[in-house]
């Protein structure tokens, strides 16, 4: 068995090149014929511990980021995500099967939760481009939150700072983001996803407040069933923001919940 990476794939359709609107996809050469999930970690940098980890191919996209020198707000970024989720669900001849494109676990970590959030939650409402197509709610099996961004109002509550940092970028300098918080949105359907929302007390750039809301959020949507469709681990892990991705700890946290799911 052997690493296999395929590098700089195109999701959105044009005829310049868009390597913000590229992924790469890392799998394990094997003669099994049973086509295993896939895992898409929206910018992860502990992609090569999961093949390892779980033998389940690997997909790393890169999306249009926010600058002062572009024009790129969100919506943005997540529909970037979207498209990439559509693209891997559609019959493709020329690309490797090596992958169930029925079975999908999304990791996100940061901003990007926010993202993922707003796709697989209800924010029609002031986000309908982020509507995906009922067979990307029907294909994915379980979502991992780290260090997750969900209200930014709250955040900005606790950090003053973020709003000229990163948030006016991303979000545009608005007077409120209450409209955006995905602690607010409902289920688009009742499905079978699972989540998992995970957050480190050793970090000091997002708080563990963000990830507590989503949570309760999440139980509340799911009520009964809640045991089920929603966990949480919110108190082992103690690395900084960006370093928890490389802890074994956190490989194994993950690790535990998609084989326990898949």
């Amino acid at each position: 068995m052997c690493l296999i990476e395929l590098k700089n794939i195109a999701y959105h359709p044009d005829h310049v090149r868009d390597s913000l609107r590229e992924f790469d996809l890392y799998y394990c050469n094997s003669s099994d014929a049973v086509l295993l999930p896939l895992i898409i970690f929206v910018h992860g940098g502990a992609w090569r511990s999961l093949v390892s980890a779980t033998s389940f191919p690997v997909i790393v996209p890169n999306y249009r980021l926010s600058s002062r020198s572009n024009d790129i707000h969100h919506p943005n970024h997540a529909e970037d995500v979207l498209e990439l989720l559509i693209f891997i669900k559609e019959t493709r001849p020329d690309f490797p099967r090596v992958f169930d494109p029925s079975r999908i676990y999304l990791i996100s970590h940061s901003c990007g939760a926010h993202m993922l959030a707003s796709i697989l939650l209800d924010s029609s409402s002031i986000s309908p481009t982020l509507t995906p197509p009922p067979s990307i709610l029907d294909a994915i099996q379980g979502v991992i939150f780290s260090e997750g961004i969900y209200d930014i109002e709250r955040l900005l509550k606790d950090f003053p700072d973020y709003r000229s940092w990163f948030i006016a970028e991303a979000f545009r300098d608005l007077p409120s983001y209450a409209t955006l918080d995905t602690t607010s949105f409902r289920l688009r359907t009742q499905n079978d996803i699972r989540w998992l929302i995970i957050h480190s007390q050793g970090d000091t750039l997002v708080n563990v407040a963000q990830s507590e809301a989503m949570l309760a959020h999440l139980n509340n949507l799911y009520g009964q069933i809640k045991g089920k469709a929603v966990q949480g681990n919110i108190e082992e892990l103690k690395g900084e923001h960006d370093t928890v991705l490389s802890t074994p700890v956190y490989l194994r946290i993950v690790v535990d919940f998609i084989k326990g799911t898949a």
